[in-house]
Order: C-alpha cells, then sequence, then structure tokens
C-alpha cells in the first residue's frame, strides 16, 4: 500500500491542501472522537522539521506528551507511520485522563461523611461539591486559626492526599492506609504548636511597628522591613525554626543614617539575649525605639519615588535613598535603572552627533 493510500486508510479526515501535500488539514479520531489537527511539513517533507498546530483540546490532551512526539517525528519514516502512532499516543493519554478523572466509588463517601463526623463538623471550614477538596480549620494556643487543604484521590485512603499549608516551612504529613482526617488533624495540631513561638514574634513585630513589607503578610512570610525613621528601615528575615535567634538583618537608607546604625549592630551584636523578644534585642543592640502605629501615621515613612511620583511600583517600595544629607529622597530600584538607561543612551546619541 502507497503512503498516501495507508494515510488516507488511518486518518480519512486528513486531507492535503496543496498539490506539493506539504500542509494538511482536518481531524483526527480517537474513541469516537475527533481532534481538529494541522501538519505543516518542509519542502523536503522530512518529518523531524514539521509543525503541529492543533485545537486547544487536543493541546490541552497531550500536555507533557511533547517530548513524545518529538521522538515520534525523528523516528517515523513517513507521515502514514507518524499518525498511526500519535493515535496510540492519544488512546493512552484519554485512558489516564479518564482514570485521573472517574468517581469514587461509594464507600469513598460513606467513609468520609464517618471521617468527618468523627472528627466534628466544627473542624470542617470547607468541602466541595465533589468531595475531593476539603479545609480543616484549626487554632493554636494562641488563639489563631489556621486552615490545611486537602486534596483527597479516588483511591482515598489507600493514596495520601495532598496538602496546601500558610506555613513557612514544609509541612510533612505521615501517611498509612489507616490514616483518616483525624490523624491529619492532629498532626497539623502538633505543626502549628511547633510554629507558636515564630508567629508570637511576627505577630509583635506587626503590632509594634510600621512594617512597610510585605503589605499584608501571610502566615508563612519570614521577613519584615520595619520603618525606622524617615527613608531608613531594616529588613528582618526571622528564621521560622529558631525564631529567637538573631535573624538576618539589613539596613536600608542613606549612608549617613545606615551607617552609625550599622556599627552599632556589628558592635552590640554579642548583646543578644534568646530569652527576650527579637523586637526587644533589636532596639537594645542599635539603641532605638521603634515608631509605633499608636503614635505615628504610616504615611510618615511611606514617600513617593522621587522619579516616578508614586510609592509602590508593581508592589516595590523606595528601596534606594539619595546619600546626600540635603536631600534623602527615595527612589524604586528600577527607576533609578531606567533613568540611567536612558542618560547613557542620550550620551552615546550626543556623542555620535559631535564624531
Amino acid at each position: 500500500m502507497s503512503t498516501s493510500s495507508a494515510l488516507i486508510s488511518q486518518s480519512p479526515l486528513l486531507l492535503p491542501q496543496n498539490k506539493e501535500k506539504t500542509i494538511y488539514d482536518g481531524f483526527i479520531t480517537v474513541q469516537e472522537k475527533d481532534f481538529r489537527l494541522r501538519i505543516i511539513l518542509p519542502s523536503d517533507h522530512q518529518l523531524k522539521h514539521a509543525r503541529l498546530q492543533c485545537s486547544w483540546q487536543l493541546k490541552q490532551l497531550l500536555h507533557g506528551y511533547h517530548h513524545i512526539i518529538k521522538q515520534r517525528l525523528q523516528h517515523c519514516c513517513d507521515l502514514a507511520s507518524f499518525m498511526l502512532e500519535l493515535k496510540t499516543l492519544l488512546e493512552v493519554a484519554l485512558k489516564n485522563r479518564h482514570e485521573m478523572h472517574a468517581a469514587p466509588p461509594p464507600q469513598y463517601y460513606t467513609q468520609l461523611i464517618k471521617e468527618i463526623e468523627s472528627l466534628g463538623w466544627d473542624k470542617l471550614a470547607y468541602i466541595d461539591t465533589e468531595f475531593s477538596t476539603i479545609k480543616l480549620k484549626a487554632e493554636d494556643t494562641s488563639g489563631r486559626e489556621h486552615l490545611i487543604t486537602v486534596k483527597l484521590k479516588s483511591k482515598y485512603p489507600a493514596e495520601s492526599p495532598d496538602f496546601t499549608v500558610d506555613f513557612p516551612i514544609p509541612l510533612v504529613i505521615s501517611w498509612t492506609q489507616q490514616s483518616s482526617l483525624i490523624n491529619i488533624h492532629n498532626q497539623f495540631l502538633a505543626a502549628l504548636e511547633s510554629l507558636k513561638e515564630f508567629w508570637d514574634v511576627m505577630d509583635e513585630i506587626d503590632k509594634m511597628t510600621w512594617v512597610l513589607e510585605p503589605e499584608k503578610p501571610t502566615r508563612s512570610a519570614t521577613m519584615r522591613r520595619i520603618a525606622i525613621g524617615n527613608n531608613v528601615s531594616i529588613n528582618l528575615e526571622v528564621d521560622a525554626r529558631h525564631p529567637k535567634m538573631l535573624p538576618e538583618c539589613c539596613l536600608l537608607g542613606a549612608d549617613h543614617v545606615v551607617t552609625p546604625l550599622r556599627n552599632k549592630l556589628n558592635t552590640n551584636m554579642h548583646l543578644w539575649n534568646p530569652e527576650c523578644s527579637v523586637l526587644q534585642n533589636i532596639k537594645e543592640i542599635l539603641e532605638i525605639e521603634f515608631p509605633i502605629p499608636a503614635n505615628h501615621e504610616k504615611t510618615n515613612f511611606s514617600m513617593e519615588c522621587g522619579i516616578c511620583y508614586s510609592y509602590r511600583l508593581d508592589s516595590a517600595i523606595p528601596d534606594q535613598v539619595c546619600n546626600d544629607p540635603r536631600c534623602g529622597q527615595p527612589f524604586h530600584q528600577a527607576c533609578l535603572y531606567e533613568v540611567r538607561i536612558i542618560t547613557v543612551r542620550l550620551l552615546l546619541r550626543f556623542g555620535l552627533f559631535i564624531n
């Protein structure tokens, strides 16, 4: 059988669009489903240089199989043999997708309801209509509420669920075929208590200082940029596992203001007391008092960039300050870079004009 006859036999809905037979357009049929496909061949008909264009349904189905398609294009001798390989690949992809989205057996739902009742409906924050995504809530001993998102699989509990939490460190849940939602909740509670000291430290910083970044801290955030004064701040990176230890510190601001603070930090670092809070330690080492929300407005520390005249630029705030004591104007790093690029271009143009 010729190549053309074999192609027509395998894919009767895929037709040549020109005399040279370098463009084929139509449909490929797999398991009684038609998928739009367009194949563009080079003038020498070499498959390894072919381009495939397809509908979004076919593109979604073939997601994750691109490397296999490239291999098949490299090794197939003609278009007919490639189409046969592509059909086989699509059959596998459809089978895998069906298994992935197959509805769980009735006992799955029965067991899940029993587990929720045993745990307590008051611990359930959310459950979707397919009973595949559950959010459980818990409070730590400081009264903070936390959520854990549990994504169940159709073979639950034989197969471990996926877990998502707003933690600064990875959550590791031990799982066996005998595990249940109660086991998840208990391990979640234990993890909350191990991070209680870290959140106590961060909450004190958020309550007793003006936090410039992040604007809305999450429970997973380990960084705080705290205002010290006008255009002067300190960036703290707290270790979630050892929150009472000296954090990474970076002072931001004009040199004439930051240098004395940096000298104090280096000189007094040995005075750090793990029994005291991070905030108290930083105050004593730098010999300063942080502005507190009760006595100051945040606008006092939120000066606009001297170039773009805005405070936030793509979520970034001004972090570069003019070193001239008479100025002290803050700038976004991106704005300074843009100005430098424009200046260099103008100088180059001017130099070229003189030459």
